[in-house]
């Protein structure tokens, strides 16, 4: 299993220490995160020091990774580099980062030094971080050529969160290792990611490997990253060994969590000169009988829960289709050219449930959104799961209903029964009226030529 960090060693025990390897596979972290389960959770993370704690958001986001030290930097014809991000302000947890070479199964730690940084302003006193070299770092992020060190298409940062995006290079929604008591009784758990063993990209790869232990109070983890950086898309290929320390009253697969602020179904929450702002309009579903189920995301008054039951599913998602700029009209957000995530079990799930979460917000600055898939069966103390599955970044999901599509939805006032618009403003509830408009499928054949369909749901 993973050692504790060591006391600060003089700095030819330093060299040694960097360039000592260790034998590592996918085997290798399964039993070290089994060994972790059966050991208490080692407690939050240790206290930074205060140059890093204190850090403003602004003054964070200007540490760059130097690029000079990328981890393949050294790789004649790489199309792949991986830079690491910092620890500070509210990332707190130290992570440890391996390089490995996938011949010979050798691992060897990549430890902080202040020189693989570029401070600029932010402010910080390197004097406080000489020496550190269990610091860790805080998560990393992947870059691909023609964009190597300018534009990075993946990110892995914070807890056990982490994105991608499509050939637009827009950020979005956010993907999860796990979601643990999302919405019970109990406080949610946010797991981290603690260590990632990255294999080393040989030139014109435009695919690469990284493994990752998880922790939590309740769960370890064991993950398989296989992370195919396409033109237009990324594609990740996971899979994971959970060993739970306790019993868990909801576990999330495949979760990912969203922003949906205001659409054209729904804008009683959102004040805004903009007609759109969401990272996701949508949650698709492809249940295991085959049915599609389409339910536009809300900005509820409320926090609502739904769950959709179902049974070995096929896909699920949430969704972005608003893809068009006049639909959004945000040259800062630019919401339309964010991606769609889209999550494909790889083996047979068994029964359970989809679960979206939505929480009222009245800004576009916090995530809203939760989906992942619960299993039926109750999670107990030393169980051990594993799930395989793919995902999608991309601007439309990768499969789609043969039926027709929703476009969008609109709601508002709805007439009164005389065929008139609401008079009497006393009233405090109305029925609403609901317009969704259809493309593709049957749709141009049912329709009569050189017209167009309209029909009432």
């Amino acid at each position: 299993m993973l050692h504790s960090f060591p006391a600060p060693l003089s700095r030819q025990s330093l060299i040694l220490q960097m360039v000592k390897t260790v034998r590592f596979d996918f085997s290798v972290l399964q039993s070290m995160a089994n060994d972790l389960a059966q050991k208490p959770w080692g407690g939050e993370p240790r206290a930074l020091p205060n140059t890093l704690a204190n850090l403003t958001p602004q003054a964070y986001n200007s540490i760059q990774y130097d690029a000079a030290h990328s981890l393949w930097n050294n790789i004649e014809g790489r199309k792949l580099d991986v830079q690491f991000f910092h620890v500070g302000m509210g990332f707190r947890r130290r992570v440890r980062m391996f390089s490995l070479d996938a011949s010979t199964h050798q691992a060897r730690e990549i430890h902080f030094r202040p020189e693989l940084f570029k401070y600029n302003d932010a402010g910080v006193d390197t004097r406080q971080l000489e020496g550190q070299t269990d610091l860790g770092f805080a998560g990393f992020r992947a870059f691909k050529a023609p964009e190597l060190a300018r534009r990075d298409i993946v990110s892995f940062l914070g807890a056990s969160y982490f994105r991608a995006v499509d050939d637009t290079y827009q950020y979005g929604l956010s993907a999860r290792g796990l979601a643990i008591d999302t919405y019970t009784d109990s406080k949610e758990e946010f797991p981290d990611f603690t260590a990632f063993w990255f294999e080393t990209a040989k030139p014109g790869d435009t695919t690469f490997t990284v493994y990752a232990l998880l922790d939590s109070p309740s769960v370890t983890g064991a993950y398989k990253f296989v992370i195919h950086c396409e033109e237009s898309q990324v594609i990740m290929d996971v899979e994971n060994h959970i060993y739970a320390r306790k019993d868990i009253k909801q576990l999330g697969i495949g979760a990912m969590t969203s922003m949906f602020s205001c659409g054209n179904n729904e804008r009683r929450m959102c004040d805004t000169i903009h007609p759109q702002i969401h990272d996701s309009d949508r949650l698709a579903m492809w249940l295991g009988n085959g049915e599609w189920i389409c339910r536009p995301l809300n900005n509820p008054q409320k926090l609502q829960f739904n769950a959709y039951l179902d049974n070995n599913p096929k896909g699920f998602g949430c969704c972005n289709l608003t893809v068009t700029f006049p639909t959004i009209s945000d040259i800062m957000g630019w919401y339309n050219k964010r991606p769609s995530l889209w999550v494909e079990p790889r083996n047979k799930w068994g029964k359970g449930s989809i679960g979206l979460m939505e929480i009222p917000t009245t800004g576009e600055t916090l995530d809203n959104v939760v989906c992942f898939w619960q299993p039926e069966k109750a999670i107990k103390a030393g169980d051990d799961l594993a799930f395989k599955y793919r995902l999608y970044w991309s601007a439309q999901p990768p499969v789609r209903s043969p039926l027709a599509r929703v476009m969008a939805t609109r709601t508002g006032m709805a007439v009164s029964p005389k065929g008139g618009r609401r008079v009497n403003t006393t009233r405090k509830k109305w029925a609403r009226r609901f317009a969704i408009d259809f493309v593709g499928g049957d749709l141009k054949a049912a329709a009569r030529r050189g017209s167009s369909c309209h029909y009432a749901v």
